[in-house]
């Protein structure tokens, strides 16, 4: 071995130890050795080696002391200490991932092979783990270790009992009984050497000792096997060293909750496969942390009477930190051995295993489950042959290829609900625990996003009160789900689905982590990940397959919020995948912005350059659904824009919204965004911010920002025209009447018609209230000409909503509800929610005033439930006084 963990803590080159400095540096060499080949975050360093006693300077110690670590290192070929995003890695052999993977290989091997493996495992210790260092985490690593330790000490014993070599282990096994008096294994490990050697007096005489100290100190009678071994021994039967019926089910998990419908998918499966006469096949999918071993667990002890003959699990280890997945050979080793061959009968290669086993199971009603399975090669040939046989397959990877050429069904898992989450922390921490902090839960909850893996962590630190965990969780977002041990770690777990990710989809996953918004569109994320559509697709599948990304039903990919926490963090190149993703949101917007008005007025600043993929949005409609689509990722992207100080990018984002904004009646957003622009004040910016100020009624607000852009636009007679127009909303008639007139002799200079058609609208409005009837008629036919000559329906929908009003004043409602049914129909073409639910509220007068009550009542329902959904309270509590309630 290279570094030595399982001793005193070192390093060899050519046999003799490296000089690896003091202990705390040579605690810096463990914390990465015991991950070696993993990325170690630099926060995990720091909490490994300082513990609760790191200082400001820690960090800076930690580069010195990886600085000499690493020239010591120098002298060994192929080690090296790497820096990678976030944190350090150790490309290093390792006696203690040595180790392990003996031991991992014992479990699917013959006694022989297993004691062989295990002896050779446990020849790597050279005392006790660690030995030289000290601190909190170097002592619970010790102990961790040293439990890994004692486990393959009594699997060594196991294996050498069942070649029946008693005689050679009743000395260590008689130590090791006096150093566990109250471990049951072991206590019949040792009756059973006993046993062996003739020895039967002894063995039932510890028997009783041991029986007498757990009544006495735990108040437990001796657990079933080791009352079996007791009762065989006593009557000289033979004791039994391997089950008729395999059953290799882990323990069914305590605290498992909700998932019914997911159980009930599976019992479905179950009995379509039973009444079909198949074998059932069923992939439970989804991401590391959601509980797919968990769900297939409970569901096989659940079903254990329909499985007479057995059960068989095997961890394929898909996605395992250590080393690669199981071979599909090493698992029928496994599963040959469970079901009673031999050895010397054992077939050498994988298609003869695969053929005996399905052999073998060819008439049995067995359950196989197969766990943490990396791909659907993986599993074909440990498939079994028998129709009354069932397998559960669990994965991150969706499994296409077993689905599709396999008919297998899949159970793809989502996350816990907010009852279900609640649920689960209940069950683990106590009702009146949960009852009585539930504001800390609920904050719990939302944070952990319904993952059972990070639920179940908060619920592992009991010693916390609610209260600190949720600060905790809120202060440290996902690295406060970390933890030393690797299975018990959020961001460890989700690294070993990064880890199998290839070097193209490692790096989309980081950049499509940081993409503005909640979700995001092919489109758009080939823009932000720099490839063709057709290959980011493939890439985006990719992920999906790996269960990092979902994809809707709408065609859009979304991560879950922890995964997205942890992709920021493997994130690089971020700049330019942000400037590419922007230039595609502005440009596109831009151009959908003028399919909504393409008679938008002139501005000084240059439009937006595209992308590298551009959007084709043929006519208004698809830019309405374009924007229905986008309009969180666009906000988002705004405020991205501005964090990057792209303030031309900003304004062209809030000028490109700002029709559709106004269309849906998203007032608010609309008044955000030009808040965003007005780093750019120009006498258009403080304009529109004028009128979204308006719009939510903060009219002291709006009349600064139009009196400021009325200042500014002193030189540009468009923008000062469109001032007065703006200003003279906000107005008495007689004020606001005097503003629209010298706004459309600005306008007729100018020579814009459409520009003059609204001229002539405002002029109308004011002039109608102020009692000039036919003056105002004549301004709105006036514009009501213009915009038709021009093909401009928004302004011809506002012309005959006018005319509508005027026409209801004057009493001629039958003309009234004409225009209005013209107004109506643009509006709803344009997709005009806001001035649609306006024309609605509106008709409904005149249909009352002809006595049409029943007609004059549907319009105000609708209407009422427009202005609720479009959050106009003040509008809908009018409507509601004319409905009488």
């Amino acid at each position: 071995m290279v570094v030595r963990l399982l001793g005193e803590v070192g390093a060899l080159a050519d046999g003799r130890p490296l000089p690896l400095g003091i202990p705390r540096q040579r605690c810096v060499l463990t914390a990465l050795a015991v991950d070696a080949g993993r990325v170690v975050p630099v926060d995990l360093l720091v909490d490994r080696v300082w513990g609760p006693d790191a200082t400001p300077r820690a960090r800076a110690t930690l580069h010195s002391y990886l600085s000499r670590l690493r020239r010591v290192l120098s002298a060994l070929d192929g080690v090296t200490i790497d820096r990678r995003s976030g944190g350090y890695v150790l490309h290093a052999e390792v006696d203690l991932h040595r180790f392990r993977d003996l031991c991992a290989a014992s479990t699917t091997a013959d006694d022989e092979q297993a004691a062989a493996l295990l002896t050779d495992a446990l020849s790597l210790w050279q005392g006790q783990a660690l030995t030289g260092l000290d601190g909190e985490w170097i002592e619970a690593e010790r102990a961790r270790l040293a439990r890994e330790r004692l486990t393959a000490q009594h699997d060594l014993a196991d294996a050498r009992l069942r070649l029946g070599h008693g005689g050679q282990l009743v000395v260590e096994l008689a130590e090791r009984a006096g150093a566990h008096p109250l471990d049951e294994r072991v206590a019949g490990q040792y009756m059973l050497a006993l046993h062996q050697i003739g020895r039967t007096a002894d063995a039932l005489e510890h028997y009783r000792q041991v029986r007498t100290r757990l009544i006495e100190e735990l108040g437990t009678e001796p657990n079933g096997p080791l009352q079996e071994l007791h009762g065989q021994v006593l009557t000289g039967t033979p004791p039994r060293t391997e089950s008729l019926a395999p059953m290799q089910l882990r323990a069914a998990p305590k605290s498992f909750v909700g998932r019914e419908e997911d159980l009930s998918r599976l019992d479905s499966g179950l009995d379509a496969a039973r009444s079909d006469g198949t074998m059932m096949l069923t992939a439970v999918t989804g991401a590391g942390g959601l509980g797919k071993t968990w769900l297939a667990l409970r569901w096989a002890h659940r079903q254990l009477d329909r499985f007479p003959d057995g059960q068989l699990f095997v961890d394929l280890r898909g996605f395992s930190p250590d080393n690669g997945p199981m071979l599909a050979a090493t698992a029928l080793r496994g599963f040959l051995t469970a079901l009673g061959v031999g050895a010397g009968a054992m077939p050498p290669d994988e298609h003869a295993r695969s053929a005996l086993f399905r052999s073998l199971t060819a008439s049995r009603r067995m359950l196989v489950v197969l766990d943490n399975v990396a791909n659907t090669e993986q599993i074909i040939p440990l498939l079994p042959g028998g129709e009354a046989c069932a397998v559960v397959v669990t994965s991150r990877n969706r499994l296409t290829g077993l689905v599709t050429t396999h008919d297998a069904r899949r159970v793809p898992l989502e996350v816990l609900s907010d009852d279900e989450a609640r649920g689960l922390l209940a069950v683990r921490l106590g009702p009146s625990r949960v009852h009585a902090e539930r504001a800390a839960v609920d904050e719990l909850i939302d944070r952990c996003g319904g993952l059972p893996l990070a639920l179940s962590i908060i619920a592992g630190r009991a010693g916390l009160s609610l209260s600190a965990a949720a600060s905790e969780l809120r202060e440290s977002g996902l690295d406060g789900l970390a933890d030393d041990d690797p299975s018990a770690s959020l961001p460890t777990v989700l690294s070993w689905s990064y880890e199998a990710l290839t070097e193209e989809q490692a790096e989309a996953f980081g950049l499509l982590a940081i993409a503005p918004g909640p979700d995001i569109s092919l489109l758009m994320a080939a823009n932000l990940i720099g490839l063709s559509p057709g290959r980011a697709q493939r890439v985006l599948r990719g992920l999906e397959q790996a269960s990092l990304l979902d994809q809707d039903s709408r065609g859009r990919y979304r991560m879950h919020d922890l995964i997205r926490a942890y992709g920021t963090q493997r994130a690089s190149d971020t700049a330019q995948a942000q400037h590419r993703l922007l230039d595609h949101c502005a440009h596109t917007a831009h151009r959908a912005g003028l399919l909504l008005d393409a008679h938008r007025g002139p501005t000084r600043l240059a439009p937006p350059t595209p992308g590298p993929h551009v959007q084709e949005l043929p006519d208004a409609r698809a830019a309405m659904l374009w924007f229905n689509a986008e309009r969180p990722t666009l906000l988002a992207a705004q405020h991205l824009a501005a964090r990057l100080g792209r303030h031309h990018t900003v304004w062209w984002l809030a000028m490109s919204l700002d029709t559709f904004l106004q269309r849906r009646g998203h007032r608010h957003d609309r008044l955000a965004v030009w808040r965003a622009a007005s780093s750019l004040p120009t006498p258009a910016t403080l304009r529109h911010l004028g009128q979204a100020c308006a719009a939510v009624g903060r009219h002291e607000e709006a009349l600064a920002h139009l009196r400021q852009a009325l200042d500014l636009a002193a030189d540009n007679p468009y923008e000062l025209a469109h001032a007065h127009q703006t200003i003279a909303r906000l107005l008495d008639d007689h004020q606001a009447l005097r503003h629209a007139q010298k706004a459309l002799h600005l306008l007729q200079r100018l020579e814009m018609p459409l520009c003059v058609a609204h001229g002539h609208n405002a002029i109308g409005w004011h002039t109608a209230r102020l009692g000039d009837h036919d003056a105002a008629r004549r301004h709105f036919h006036a514009a009501l000409a213009l915009h038709r000559e021009h093909g401009n329906a928004a302004g011809e929908a506002i012309s005959l909503d006018r005319l509508g009003t005027l026409e209801h004043e004057r009493g001629r409602h039958h003309a009234a509800i004409d225009h209005y049914r013209q107004a109506l129909a643009l509006r709803r073409h344009l997709g005009n929610s806001h001035e649609y639910a306006s024309t609605l509220d509106r008709l409904g007068p005149p249909h009352a005033a002809l006595g049409q009550h029943d007609q004059a009542r549907a319009l105000w329902q609708e209407a009422l439930r427009l202005y609720r959904r479009q959050g106009r309270d003040a509008d809908a509590a009018q409507v509601q006084r004319r409905l009488g309630f």
